[in-house]
């Protein structure tokens, strides 16, 4: 099967030993995507922001891979309080209205503590 590694140029990725997303044949596999911001800026101070600027980076590594959000099968919402559910589904709700894919949130303690959210997703290319 073919198997490519999709980058974000992140220091981390080389140094944990991770890709931002990996295509295996149709699949596309998205890790965990925080709401890291360009030069290391705060991220937006609400969970809806931080969740939009987390589908941002998710979106870009899809166009990458040849696909997009509509191609969304699986998410999962990691967030530090279940209290951000409403704000968080707000921004999912958006981005995947037509997608409708199947969610799991938890919640989680995250490395940064200005995170509130973090989205990974599992996508199925067209064949």
């Amino acid at each position: 099967m073919d198997r490519r590694r999709i980058g974000s140029g992140s220091e981390w990725e080389r140094r944990g030993g991770y890709s931002r997303a990996v295509v295996a044949g149709r699949h596309v596999f998205v890790a965990g995507t925080a709401p890291i911001m360009p030069g290391d800026a705060d991220p937006p101070p609400d969970a809806y922001g931080q969740t939009r600027r987390c589908l941002e980076i998710v979106a870009e590594a899809l166009r990458e891979a040849g696909g997009g959000l509509q191609h969304v099968v699986r998410t999962r919402l990691l967030m530090t309080d279940a209290a951000l559910v409403p704000e968080i589904l707000r921004a999912h709700g958006e981005a995947f209205a037509e997608a409708r894919p199947a969610c799991t949130g938890m919640v989680v303690g995250l490395l940064d503590p200005r995170w509130l959210v973090e989205v990974e997703v599992d996508a199925v290319l067209p064949g």
